[in-house]
Protein backbone atom coordinates (compact mmCIF):
# COMPACT_ATOMS: atom_id res chain seq x y z
CA UNK A 1 0.00 0.00 0.00
CA UNK A 2 2.80 2.78 0.90
CA UNK A 3 4.20 1.29 -2.85
CA UNK A 4 1.46 2.53 -4.43
CA UNK A 5 0.69 5.76 -2.53
CA UNK A 6 4.59 6.97 -2.91
CA UNK A 7 4.15 5.89 -7.09
CA UNK A 8 0.65 8.18 -6.91
CA UNK A 9 2.86 11.07 -5.12
CA UNK A 10 5.18 11.30 -7.74
CA UNK A 11 3.14 10.79 -10.91
CA UNK A 12 0.82 13.62 -9.35
CA UNK A 13 4.30 15.78 -8.38
CA UNK A 14 5.27 14.73 -11.91
CA UNK A 15 1.83 16.53 -13.42
CA UNK A 16 2.48 19.49 -11.63
CA UNK A 17 6.14 19.71 -13.14
CA UNK A 18 4.56 18.92 -16.76
CA UNK A 19 2.38 21.46 -16.68
CA UNK A 20 3.59 24.24 -17.64
CA UNK A 21 5.19 23.07 -20.46
CA UNK A 22 1.83 21.73 -21.37
CA UNK A 23 -0.15 25.30 -21.08
CA UNK A 24 2.53 26.63 -22.81
CA UNK A 25 2.49 24.52 -25.98
CA UNK A 26 -1.06 24.53 -26.32
CA UNK A 27 -1.34 28.29 -25.83
CA UNK A 28 1.39 28.83 -28.87
CA UNK A 29 -0.28 26.74 -31.16
CA UNK A 30 -3.84 28.44 -30.57
CA UNK A 31 -2.73 32.03 -30.05
CA UNK A 32 0.85 32.48 -32.19
CA UNK A 33 -0.03 29.67 -34.78
CA UNK A 34 -3.64 30.27 -34.96
CA UNK A 35 -4.58 26.84 -35.67
CA UNK A 36 -6.11 23.55 -33.67
CA UNK A 37 -3.41 21.00 -32.93
CA UNK A 38 -3.50 18.04 -35.09
CA UNK A 39 -3.86 14.56 -33.40
CA UNK A 40 -5.04 16.16 -30.36
CA UNK A 41 -6.28 13.55 -28.69
CA UNK A 42 -3.48 11.50 -29.06
CA UNK A 43 -1.01 14.01 -28.01
CA UNK A 44 -3.23 14.10 -24.97
CA UNK A 45 -2.61 10.94 -23.85
CA UNK A 46 1.03 11.02 -24.97
CA UNK A 47 0.96 13.53 -22.13
CA UNK A 48 -0.69 11.19 -19.85
CA UNK A 49 2.38 8.57 -20.53
CA UNK A 50 4.53 10.96 -19.84
CA UNK A 51 3.16 12.06 -16.74
CA UNK A 52 2.70 8.39 -15.34
CA UNK A 53 6.00 7.10 -16.82
CA UNK A 54 8.07 10.19 -15.23
CA UNK A 55 6.60 9.90 -11.83
CA UNK A 56 7.20 5.68 -11.72
CA UNK A 57 10.93 6.39 -13.19
CA UNK A 58 11.47 9.17 -10.22
CA UNK A 59 9.96 6.24 -7.58
CA UNK A 60 12.25 3.87 -9.24
CA UNK A 61 14.98 5.88 -8.49
CA UNK A 62 13.72 6.81 -5.04
CA UNK A 63 13.42 3.05 -4.20
CA UNK A 64 16.42 1.20 -6.31
CA UNK A 65 19.03 3.35 -7.83
CA UNK A 66 20.08 5.80 -5.35
CA UNK A 67 20.15 3.03 -2.35
CA UNK A 68 22.13 1.07 -4.26
CA UNK A 69 24.80 3.17 -5.49
CA UNK A 70 25.10 4.31 -1.80
CA UNK A 71 25.04 0.49 -0.52
CA UNK A 72 27.45 -0.02 -3.18
CA UNK A 73 29.80 2.98 -1.95
CA UNK A 74 29.50 1.88 1.77
CA UNK A 75 30.32 -1.67 1.23
CA UNK A 76 33.40 -1.06 -1.24
CA UNK A 77 34.96 1.84 1.42
CA UNK A 78 34.38 -0.77 4.67
CA UNK A 79 37.08 -0.57 6.80
CA UNK A 80 37.09 -4.50 7.00
CA UNK A 81 36.86 -5.24 3.00
CA UNK A 82 39.58 -2.30 2.76
CA UNK A 83 41.77 -3.88 4.94
CA UNK A 84 41.60 -7.70 3.71
CA UNK A 85 41.65 -7.16 0.29
CA UNK A 86 45.22 -4.56 0.80
CA UNK A 87 46.43 -6.92 2.80
CA UNK A 88 46.24 -4.80 5.94
CA UNK A 89 45.36 -5.16 9.57
CA UNK A 90 45.23 -1.84 11.21
CA UNK A 91 47.67 0.09 8.95
CA UNK A 92 46.05 3.81 7.63
CA UNK A 93 44.51 3.58 4.37
CA UNK A 94 46.21 5.54 1.79
CA UNK A 95 44.48 6.08 -1.90
CA UNK A 96 45.99 3.28 -3.58
CA UNK A 97 43.33 0.63 -1.14
CA UNK A 98 40.34 1.78 -2.47
CA UNK A 99 41.09 0.01 -6.19
CA UNK A 100 37.97 -2.27 -6.00
CA UNK A 101 36.33 1.43 -6.02
CA UNK A 102 38.15 2.67 -9.01
CA UNK A 103 37.00 -0.85 -10.43
CA UNK A 104 33.53 -0.68 -9.82
CA UNK A 105 33.16 2.73 -11.07
CA UNK A 106 34.92 1.88 -14.30
CA UNK A 107 32.51 -0.86 -14.35
CA UNK A 108 29.14 0.92 -13.92
CA UNK A 109 30.13 4.10 -15.97
CA UNK A 110 30.84 1.53 -19.42
CA UNK A 111 27.68 -0.57 -18.46
CA UNK A 112 25.04 2.67 -17.78
CA UNK A 113 26.46 4.56 -20.51
CA UNK A 114 25.55 1.82 -23.29
CA UNK A 115 22.47 1.65 -21.80
CA UNK A 116 21.60 5.16 -22.36
CA UNK A 117 18.38 5.38 -24.55
CA UNK A 118 19.47 9.46 -25.37
CA UNK A 119 23.08 7.70 -26.47
CA UNK A 120 21.47 5.04 -28.56
CA UNK A 121 19.15 7.44 -30.23
CA UNK A 122 22.16 9.91 -30.93
CA UNK A 123 24.32 7.16 -32.22
CA UNK A 124 21.52 5.81 -34.33
CA UNK A 125 20.88 9.49 -36.27
CA UNK A 126 24.72 9.92 -36.40
CA UNK A 127 25.50 6.84 -38.12
CA UNK A 128 21.92 7.49 -40.81
CA UNK A 129 23.29 10.67 -41.39
CA UNK A 130 26.90 10.24 -41.51
CA UNK A 131 26.12 7.38 -44.35
CA UNK A 132 27.52 4.87 -42.49
CA UNK A 133 30.97 6.43 -41.42
CA UNK A 134 30.29 6.96 -37.72
CA UNK A 135 29.63 3.24 -36.27
CA UNK A 136 26.63 2.85 -34.02
CA UNK A 137 29.01 0.55 -31.64
CA UNK A 138 32.04 2.56 -32.30
CA UNK A 139 30.37 5.36 -30.50
CA UNK A 140 28.51 3.99 -28.35
CA UNK A 141 31.26 2.36 -26.95
CA UNK A 142 33.83 5.45 -27.30
CA UNK A 143 31.42 7.36 -25.35
CA UNK A 144 31.23 4.78 -22.53
CA UNK A 145 34.64 4.31 -22.14
CA UNK A 146 34.69 7.90 -21.75
CA UNK A 147 32.37 8.21 -18.56
CA UNK A 148 34.20 4.76 -17.43
CA UNK A 149 37.63 6.54 -17.45
CA UNK A 150 35.72 9.59 -15.55
CA UNK A 151 33.79 8.24 -12.97
CA UNK A 152 36.64 6.30 -12.16
CA UNK A 153 38.98 9.78 -11.79
CA UNK A 154 36.09 11.56 -10.15
CA UNK A 155 35.90 8.49 -7.32
CA UNK A 156 39.94 9.17 -6.88
CA UNK A 157 39.34 12.76 -6.38
CA UNK A 158 36.42 12.15 -3.73
CA UNK A 159 39.14 10.00 -2.00
CA UNK A 160 42.12 12.03 -1.99
CA UNK A 161 40.13 15.26 -1.67
CA UNK A 162 42.14 17.24 -4.31
CA UNK A 163 39.92 19.89 -5.86
CA UNK A 164 37.75 19.54 -9.00
CA UNK A 165 38.58 22.65 -10.98
CA UNK A 166 42.42 21.12 -11.48
CA UNK A 167 40.62 18.16 -13.61
CA UNK A 168 38.45 20.27 -14.68
CA UNK A 169 40.31 22.77 -16.11
CA UNK A 170 42.68 20.16 -17.40
CA UNK A 171 40.44 17.98 -19.09
CA UNK A 172 39.21 21.00 -21.02
CA UNK A 173 42.34 22.34 -21.86
CA UNK A 174 43.00 18.56 -23.35
CA UNK A 175 39.44 19.00 -25.27
CA UNK A 176 40.90 22.44 -26.81
CA UNK A 177 43.80 21.08 -28.29
CA UNK A 178 41.67 17.83 -29.43
CA UNK A 179 39.18 20.47 -31.09
CA UNK A 180 41.88 22.17 -33.32
CA UNK A 181 43.47 18.96 -34.97
CA UNK A 182 40.33 16.70 -34.78
CA UNK A 183 38.00 16.24 -37.82
CA UNK A 184 35.33 18.71 -38.26
CA UNK A 185 33.14 16.06 -39.00
CA UNK A 186 33.04 14.52 -35.32
CA UNK A 187 33.59 17.79 -33.46
CA UNK A 188 29.72 19.17 -32.91
CA UNK A 189 28.87 14.83 -32.22
CA UNK A 190 31.85 14.83 -29.45
CA UNK A 191 30.16 17.94 -27.46
CA UNK A 192 26.83 16.61 -27.75
CA UNK A 193 27.94 13.24 -26.69
CA UNK A 194 28.65 14.62 -22.87
CA UNK A 195 25.23 15.75 -22.44
CA UNK A 196 23.63 12.37 -24.29
CA UNK A 197 25.55 10.19 -21.44
CA UNK A 198 24.26 12.67 -18.39
CA UNK A 199 20.30 11.21 -18.59
CA UNK A 200 17.97 8.43 -16.86
CA UNK A 201 20.77 5.66 -16.08
CA UNK A 202 24.07 7.32 -15.89
CA UNK A 203 23.25 10.13 -13.21
CA UNK A 204 21.59 8.34 -10.52
CA UNK A 205 23.89 5.95 -9.98
CA UNK A 206 26.89 8.07 -10.48
CA UNK A 207 25.28 10.90 -8.25
CA UNK A 208 24.69 8.05 -5.80
CA UNK A 209 28.08 6.65 -5.61
CA UNK A 210 29.17 10.02 -5.37
CA UNK A 211 27.49 10.67 -2.28
CA UNK A 212 27.66 7.35 -0.81
CA UNK A 213 31.69 7.84 -0.89
CA UNK A 214 31.89 10.97 0.17
CA UNK A 215 30.23 9.72 3.29
CA UNK A 216 32.20 6.88 3.88
CA UNK A 217 35.33 8.36 3.19
CA UNK A 218 36.76 9.60 6.15
CA UNK A 219 37.13 13.67 6.42
CA UNK A 220 35.13 14.23 3.37
CA UNK A 221 31.93 15.89 3.02
CA UNK A 222 29.34 15.53 0.78
CA UNK A 223 28.26 18.59 -0.20
CA UNK A 224 31.67 20.00 -0.85
CA UNK A 225 33.23 16.08 -2.41
CA UNK A 226 29.58 14.33 -3.39
CA UNK A 227 28.85 16.03 -6.14
CA UNK A 228 30.74 16.59 -9.21
CA UNK A 229 30.68 12.86 -10.63
CA UNK A 230 28.63 14.01 -13.30
CA UNK A 231 30.82 16.91 -14.79
CA UNK A 232 33.69 13.96 -15.51
CA UNK A 233 30.66 11.70 -16.80
CA UNK A 234 30.13 14.73 -18.97
CA UNK A 235 33.86 15.79 -19.98
CA UNK A 236 35.48 12.50 -20.26
CA UNK A 237 33.70 11.49 -23.62
CA UNK A 238 33.90 14.45 -25.49
CA UNK A 239 37.62 13.57 -25.22
CA UNK A 240 36.98 9.68 -25.92
CA UNK A 241 34.73 10.80 -29.52
CA UNK A 242 37.52 13.29 -30.04
CA UNK A 243 40.21 10.42 -29.95
CA UNK A 244 37.44 8.21 -31.76
CA UNK A 245 37.79 10.52 -34.55
CA UNK A 246 41.05 10.91 -34.66
CA UNK A 247 41.74 7.26 -34.60
CA UNK A 248 39.48 7.25 -37.83
CA UNK A 249 41.53 9.64 -39.71
CA UNK A 250 45.00 7.87 -38.80
CA UNK A 251 43.86 4.47 -39.54
CA UNK A 252 42.42 6.31 -43.14
CA UNK A 253 45.67 7.85 -43.54
CA UNK A 254 47.62 4.20 -42.66
CA UNK A 255 45.36 2.64 -45.13
CA UNK A 256 45.87 5.36 -47.84
CA UNK A 257 49.89 4.97 -47.52
CA UNK A 258 49.72 1.10 -47.77
CA UNK A 259 47.53 0.75 -50.69
CA UNK A 260 49.84 3.69 -51.86
CA UNK A 261 53.06 1.35 -51.33
CA UNK A 262 51.84 -1.92 -52.53
CA UNK A 263 50.47 0.10 -55.63
CA UNK A 264 53.86 2.18 -56.78
CA UNK A 265 52.89 2.41 -60.35
CA UNK A 266 49.78 4.47 -61.02
CA UNK A 267 49.05 6.32 -64.02
CA UNK A 268 48.37 9.82 -63.68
Amino acid sequence: MDMIVSALEFIFASAIDVLPIAIFLFAFQRLVIGEPLANGRQIVVGFVFVVIGLGLFLDGLEETLFPLGKLMAQQLTDPEFLYESAGKLTADLVWQDYYWVYIFALAIGFSTTLAEPALIAVSMKANEVSGGAIGVWGLRVAVAIGVSIGVSLGCYRIITGLPLHYFVAAGYFVVILQTIIAPKLIIPLAYDSGAVTTSTVTVPLVTALGLGLSEAVPGRSALLDGFGLVAFASLFPIISVLAYGQLAVLRKHVSDFESETNNPEKEE
